[in-house]
């Protein structure tokens, strides 16, 4: 599939979305649950069509891996451009270490690779993806790319130890956390349940935190976007300053999905746990 030219290719990961969108019935109804929250003025045609294009683009994703584990990593970033790199340079250099907010946008896995043009080293915290197959492609590219691993699981250590070695450690905040892991922040106006451990993070160690985000491009390039550092809230307040700082990165989460709404996971159930006061939903 790798060694397919890019018009076929293209034809053939949209072919694989447009079958998973067809036989997939719960993670299609799921999706669509989620368009409807995110977007309640949509309409329902349109909230469909941009379903559908959700799951073409995680089938494009699927031969965009294949691709890149099949050609030296300087073909797969031929086709990488990146912006904003000077926000993390800033970052870096003032403080030796950063922590990167990001999120299942774009094809998020080619981050593993464009860490190379940014010049500075990576860790990322990763936990199986829920497709095995996308999965082990994903673990292929990242130890191709040469990045550093560590298992969500018990990841505190590892994590201040990569920090402490000048390395950019890059989390995924996009997903639903439990009531015990998460606090309840803004997402597309609901509250959703959110980690707290990036901003535990932050304020423990005052890493800043650079949200980096990739998206495909019309062409079928991608761009990794580069945002300014959040710092965390100076208030001694450490439960306000986790908070804030959740929800400046759950803020910053949405403005890329709303920049490239088609090409977020809808199909995971966002905003599953809910308040306490609130039943369980299943969107």
């Amino acid at each position: 599939m790798g060694r397919l030219p890019s018009r076929p290719a293209a034809c053939l990961g949209r072919w694989l979305g447009d079958v998973g969108f067809l036989l997939l019935g719960g993670r299609r109804r799921a999706a669509l649950a989620n368009l409807a929250i995110a977007f309640p003025d949509l309409p329902e045609a349109e909230r469909r069509r941009l379903c559908r294009r959700s799951f073409e683009h995680l089938g494009l994703m699927a031969v965009e891996l294949c691709f890149a584990l099949s050609r030296p990593l300087e073909r797969v970033l031929e086709r990488v451009r990146v912006e904003g790199l000077g926000h993390l340079r800033a970052a870096m250099e003032g403080h030796g270490r950063v922590l990167v907010l990001t999120a299942h946008v774009g094809n998020w896995e080619l981050l593993s690779v464009a860490h190379r043009l940014t010049g500075f080293p990576l860790t990322i915290v990763v936990r199986p993806l829920d497709a095995p197959a996308l999965n082990a492609l994903a673990e292929r590219l990242r130890l191709k790319a040469g990045v550093e691993l560590v298992a969500k699981r018990g990841a505190l250590r590892a994590v201040l130890s990569a920090l402490d070695r000048g390395r950019m450690v890059g989390v995924l905040l996009d997903q639903n956390a439990s009531r015990r892991e998460g606090v309840f922040v803004p997402f597309f106006g609901r509250p959703a349940s959110t980690s707290k451990g990036l901003a535990l993070l932050a304020t423990r160690t005052r890493a800043p935190v650079v949200p980096i985000f990739a998206h495909r491009e019309a062409d079928g390039r991608h761009l990794v976007a580069i945002h300014p550092a959040l710092e965390a809230s100076g208030t001694p307040e450490r439960d306000r300053a986790i908070i804030d700082l959740t929800m400046r990165c759950n803020a910053a989460i949405e403005a890329a999905i709303r920049r490239t709404p088609e090409q977020w996971l809808w199909i995971h159930r966002r905003w599953r746990t809910r308040p306490p006061a609130e039943r369980e939903t299943p969107g």
